[in-house]
């Protein structure tokens, strides 16, 4: 095996995931990549992730957003912001078949979930609708959370959700809108119902804008009779990007 990883590294040498510059190891950037990607820091939402000045003495801090409209779920966590290379990697892997990018996207999102795995809590993707998922041929939340899961230990299911409802794109609709759209556009998959039941669940995405989609299927699960319900986005849009 050494041989041929060798051999293998050699013909295809590892290359920046943003530039495509060489790099040290598979599924890294470059120094200037890592430059335009911007991380949430520590100061962060506690409902949607969203990055904020200032500190907590008990870590919780909720943005002005989530204290006028709670979400319906527990905790939000989010790895990077989506600008700059965020917003590159997010767009490559939903729509340039990079999903290559679903690696380190597991990698960054893993730390900021610490304290909110247990045992008996189930991973789950955000769904697409089947038409979506024969036109892209993959679900790119699916491959992340494979890949989270992987990493965390954490059982994790790819079809808990389903979207039986082919929605019209978001992009551009504003809060109110979104929800009316994916009111019922979401449901648990009936040979999965029993599985959600008691446990907490955590719900992946590639990115959160207003948190719609995510709170139709938070919904869902909790209809369902599961237990705390958090989400993880690789990204989290902000007004000011």
């Amino acid at each position: 095996m050494g041989l041929l990883q060798t051999t293998l590294a050699a013909i295809y040498p590892p290359r920046c995931l943003g530039c495509g510059e060489g790099v040290d190891s598979d599924f890294g950037l470059c120094g200037t990549c890592w430059g335009q990607t911007e991380f949430v820091g520590r100061t962060a939402c506690d409902g949607c992730g969203t990055p904020l000045p200032g500190f907590s003495d008990d870590g919780v801090i909720h943005c002005d957003s989530c204290l006028k409209w709670p979400k319906p779920w527990a905790h939000g966590r989010a790895a990077l912001v989506y600008s700059g290379m965020g917003r590159k990697l997010i767009l490559r892997l939903k729509h340039g078949d990079r999903q290559e990018v679903a690696q380190p996207a597991a990698l960054w999102m893993r730390p900021t979930l610490e304290g909110l795995i247990t045992p008996q809590t189930l991973i789950a993707p955000v769904p697409l609708h089947w038409m979506r998922l024969a036109k892209r041929r993959y679900n790119q939340s699916a491959l992340i959370a494979k890949r989270l899961a992987d990493l965390t230990g954490t059982e994790w299911c790819a079809d808990l959700l389903e979207r039986p409802q082919r929605t019209p794109s978001l992009d551009g609709k504003s809060h109110h809108a979104r929800a009316e759209i994916l009111d019922g556009a979401i449901r648990i998959n009936r040979r999965r119902r029993y599985e959600i039941v008691g446990r907490p669940v955590i719900l992946v995405d590639d990115v959160m804008t207003t948190g719609a989609t995510l709170a139709a299927c938070a919904t869902a699960c909790r209809a369902a009779g599961a237990g705390d319900v958090c989400v993880s986005v690789l990204a989290r849009a902000v007004k000011d990007t």
